[in-house]
């Protein structure tokens, strides 16, 4: 298994969904995604990506580069932070929808999945103000502000691949994670509090300071968008 995720620049924990296309290991095959997604080279994001950077096919590129690495109090990785320099470029670089668009989508997604649309508007307006090129050192991505690993995630819910650079998807995966937050926290200011801090880390510390605020204003976003 680690040879197969390693020849498709995936890791072991990665999930795969029906007609994705694998390369084996010391096999010509190529996968479906974009050569440049290989991350076998330090060449800057071309052509259209079918899922964003992370550290599993970041590869070299701006490798010795200062790049934005700090987020509020937190550190991150070389590779998280290139990740996110390469995923900003990229999204700056393609067509994207408008705030009002962007917002349309949301609110369609959350419609679709019987969330409150109020709710994940705050949400995302909260995260990006609706700028579906916005991306956090973190390597938070697009409108929703959701990082590679909650969106494979959020691929597992919905039982297909998302790709959070499309912003369609992007929206998507937001919605279905504040869903399953929803469900499982023991309250709503928790599960709004997930989304930021991690369901995980609520539950065993509570709403850190941070959190506090962070929930408090997409609340009161609730009453005013």
């Amino acid at each position: 298994m680690s040879a197969v995720a390693a020849a498709n620049g995936i890791n072991a924990g990665s999930f795969i969904y029906a007609g994705q296309k694998l390369r084996l290991p010391g096999g010509g095959v190529a996968s479906s995604g974009s050569s440049s997604a290989s991350g076998s080279s330090n060449a800057a994001p071309t052509g259209k990506l079918d899922r964003p950077y992370d550290e599993s096919n970041i590869g070299s590129y701006k490798a010795g580069e200062k790049v934005p690495d700090t987020f509020l109090h937190y550190h991150y990785s070389s590779g998280v932070a290139r990740s996110a320099a390469a995923n900003r470029e990229y999204l700056a670089a393609v067509d994207v929808p408008s705030r009002a668009e962007m917002k349309n989508l949301i609110a369609a997604s959350a419609k679709k999945h019987g969330v409150d649309s109020k709710l994940m508007l705050a949400l995302s307006y909260q995260e990006s103000g609706w700028n579906h090129r916005a991306v956090s050192p973190a390597n938070a991505i697009g409108a929703m502000q959701v990082i590679p690993s909650s969106g494979q995630w959020a691929s597992s819910l919905v039982g297909r691949q998302l790709n959070l650079l499309e912003p369609k998807d992007n929206a998507e995966a937001g919605v279905v994670i504040i869903k399953a937050l929803l469900s499982s926290a023991s309250s709503r200011d928790h599960a709004i509090g997930g989304y930021y801090q991690g369901l995980a880390s609520v539950r065993q510390y509570g709403l850190f300071a941070d959190t506090k605020r962070y929930v408090s204003n997409i609340k009161y976003l609730m009453t005013t968008i």
